[in-house]
């Protein structure tokens, strides 16, 4: 039976006319389905249902999407995350409904490896503006970063965030600026890595990324799949701290932003 199913152009480059076509004849697709970004169940003969290519460094493997809750598109990670997203996948196939994941063959193999990354911490928590919860990402790197190709001394971190786009936030009393080519990955649940346009025009690489996929709470989650997006705010060295409570962090962050010791971007979801 034919398939409610959108496959981009991305996608189809990446698994071929071929496989493409089986699937919108409803050959290799899953009629029910858990959704990999909201993990609700979906019926892709009842409903329109995106393709999700996740692509690792020498497999692929295509999920599926509410096609409201994510478009069509490819998502590179690295193979370690893609073995763990496809156990999750898996287990959760056991649940009515589920469907366990397609591995699939690849046109092309990634060609972008990440580059060398500072050592940055990441936590997640929500932040409330102008009334409305929003999922957000604070940066804060463990040391001072330097200009690459230089010594030192001084941290530049503000500064070369600001020269990829980012904005001074002087207060978080409004949603900052959308900062597009960048985004933040999220796969079966988890975050995974934020991302960052290539130097080449290519596939998007990871400006962070995580050791092991983070946890992140179902609000956060839920507040992320509502917006499609992401706020991400950064802040030097010893600016921010370890906080353990969202309403401390939240303290935290406007102190740093009335310092001038605050940037910010809202960065669109990409994955699930």
């Amino acid at each position: 039976m034919p398939r409610m199913l959108d496959v981009s152009d991305a996608v189809r480059a990446e698994i071929g006319d071929e496989e493409a076509d089986r699937l919108l004849a409803g050959d290799n697709a899953p009629g029910s389905y858990d959704c990999t970004s909201c993990r609700t169940p979906g019926d892709s003969a009842q409903e329109r249902t995106s393709t999700v290519l996740f692509v690792g460094d020498e497999t692929a493997v295509l999920a599926f999407a509410h096609a409201t809750c994510l478009p069509s598109q490819v998502v590179q990670v690295t193979e370690e995350q893609l073995r763990g997203a496809v156990r999750s996948i898996n287990a959760d196939a056991g649940a009515p409904g589920g469907a366990p994941a397609q591995t699939v063959p690849q046109q092309t193999a990634p060609q972008h490896a990440a580059p060398e990354q500072a050592v940055l911490g990441v936590t997640s928590g929500l932040v409330l503006i102008a009334g409305e919860l929003h999922p957000a990402l604070v940066v804060e790197p463990t040391a001072p970063i330097v200009r690459p190709g230089t010594n030192g001394p001084g941290d530049e971190f503000l500064q070369l965030l600001v020269e990829q786009g980012y904005q001074p936030a002087p207060a978080l009393d409004a949603v900052p600026p959308v900062l597009h080519g960048w985004s933040v990955l999220l796969a079966v649940g988890q975050l995974h890595a934020v991302l960052q346009p290539s130097t080449d025009g290519g596939r998007p690489v990871a400006w962070w990324q995580a050791h092991q996929p983070l946890q992140v709470t179902d609000g956060w989650r839920a507040a992320a799949n509502k917006h499609q997006q992401v706020l991400l705010y950064a802040a030097p060295v010893g600016a921010i701290g370890r906080q353990p409570r969202e309403d401390l962090l939240r303290d935290a962050l406007d102190r740093a932003a009335a310092q001038g010791r605050l940037v910010a971007a809202t960065l669109p979801l990409a994955g699930t």
